[in-house]
């Protein structure tokens, strides 16, 4: 693929910018293939793929091959993501600057869609909370079904404009934003972004990054982190912005130590000279990207947050829920609509506090909902991380789950009733047999419609 002269002339004398080789491997058509594995999942489908781990990710992995995703059940299981390797430099980072320090800590991913950030930090931080945000509306139903077959019940969805959170000042102890972008770093992945890009569009996005993170710096605590990312290679966006953040906005910009071997470049910007990092995909195994990180040091006071009241089920309601399935220690129960829904309990008054300023689409894990006096359990339980023991299951193959996923009929056999279908250990979805059917209970929106 041949890339704009405008575009190589801008990256003229940028740190680690090769034009010869940048060229050659963008015309080369080489693909990187890689996944994150989820560590409460069971994972044996890529033993029969040579691959190797993504150095700065420990459940990151590289695939020799790229295998059909869609027609793979543990996919929809949430048993792995499938995430560019570069992005995944996130764990990386969070491990040189907030290490094990992670109790309790409320964490923002605030451009979220479709997920792959969200879902590395419910892992990080599996003790603390973590928020994730869309701000258009599409985005944020495929934000959805990723976190719910993550399957972690840390985690809370908002679908809200930056300028909303101005009603939680001071709150969150990290906020990432991977800022939407000209997305120059995607060239190689996707060849339709070259025919896009213009300055006019670089800077417009860098106007927008500055614009997003205005609004959104006011939520982040005294020492707080902001972790700012983007998938472009132009100054513009990210050295200019780092200048920005320090000289306009007064954040510290904080350094990285990062094996040399890796061949990520460290850069500086002009006036500042805060430090940040960029992925060269002649230099790594990955796409284009840019990634920093900054402190926070004002000084603010202590805040009251407004507060809502959640419905809560009925003490009916959550007996025949509890029949059903045992709601664990520690975790506290709310309605969603008609839904019961379970959070960790000392995550819930954040969520009464989100609540009151933000729009939630999705909280916690979904038990189900109470209908004519019977459970119907949903979706969210099966595909969760919570123990299950105690559910009846039946194993199926390969077949009968592709069969299962594309919501068509499957023939089992079995106790009557409802049953999860596990597929290599792993919860798939619901069946409901009957003596004479099994009613299928995936979810119609995310079946399989490729034949």
């Amino acid at each position: 693929m041949l890339l704009p002269a405008n575009f190589l002339n801008s990256l003229k004398g940028v740190a680690g910018f090769e034009r010869s080789s940048f060229e050659a491997v963008h015309l080369s058509g080489e693909q990187v293939t890689s996944i994150r594995i989820n560590p409460f999942k069971t994972v044996n489908s890529f033993k029969h793929i040579p691959q190797s781990i993504i150095p700065w990710c420990k459940h990151g992995v590289y695939l020799a091959e790229r295998p059909s995703f869609t027609f793979d059940p543990l996919f929809h299981a949430g048993v792995y993501y499938v995430q560019e390797p570069s992005s995944m430099f996130l764990w990386y980072l969070l491990e040189q600057v907030v290490g094990e320090n992670t109790l309790n800590k409320k964490v923002l991913d605030l451009c979220a869609a479709p997920g792959g950030k969200s879902t590395l930090l419910q892992n990080y931080f599996t003790d603390g909370l973590v928020v994730s945000n869309e701000v258009i509306k599409s985005r944020a139903s495929v934000l959805v079904e990723n976190c719910t077959k993550w399957g972690y019940p840390n985690s809370i969805i908002t679908n809200n404009d930056p300028d909303h959170f101005n009603k939680l000042p001071n709150y969150f102890d990290v906020i990432v934003v991977d800022a939407p972008c000209s997305g120059s770093g995607l060239f190689r992945k996707d060849p339709l972004t070259i025919q896009e890009w213009k300055n006019e569009h670089v800077l417009h996005c860098s106007m927008r990054q500055e614009r997003i993170l205005t609004s959104i710096l006011p939520s982040l605590k005294e020492n707080g982190l902001l972790i700012y990312s983007t998938c472009s290679y132009s100054v513009e966006e990210n050295e200019q912005i780092a200048d920005w953040l320090v000289n306009e906005m007064h954040l510290t910009a904080m350094e990285l130590t990062i094996p040399s071997d890796w061949n990520i470049v460290k850069t500086e910007s002009k006036c500042a000279h805060a430090p940040g990092y960029r992925f060269y995909p002649n230099l790594v195994k990955g796409e284009g990207f840019f990634i920093a990180v900054f402190k926070k040091i004002d000084c603010t006071n202590s805040i009251k947050y407004k507060e809502i009241k959640l419905a809560k089920p009925s003490r009916t309601e959550l007996e025949i829920a509890q029949s059903f399935y045992p709601i664990p220690p520690h975790f506290a129960s709310f309605k969603q609509q008609e839904a019961i829904r379970i959070l960790p309990e000392k995550h819930f008054i954040h969520l009464q506090e989100l609540a009151a300023a933000l729009y939630i689409k999705r909280a916690g894990i979904e038990l189900g909902i109470v209908k004519n006096s019977h459970f119907v359990p949903s979706h969210d339980l099966s595909v969760s991380i919570l123990n299950k023991s105690c559910l009846p299951f039946i194993d199926i193959n390969l077949d009968q789950a592709i069969q299962y996923l594309k919501r068509k009929e499957i023939q089992l056999d079995g106790p009557n009733g409802w049953c999860l279908l596990k597929y290599e250990e792993n919860a798939l979805g619901w069946i409901k047999k009957m003596p004479n059917r099994i009613n299928n209970y995936y979810p119609a929106e995310w079946r399989i419609l490729k034949e």
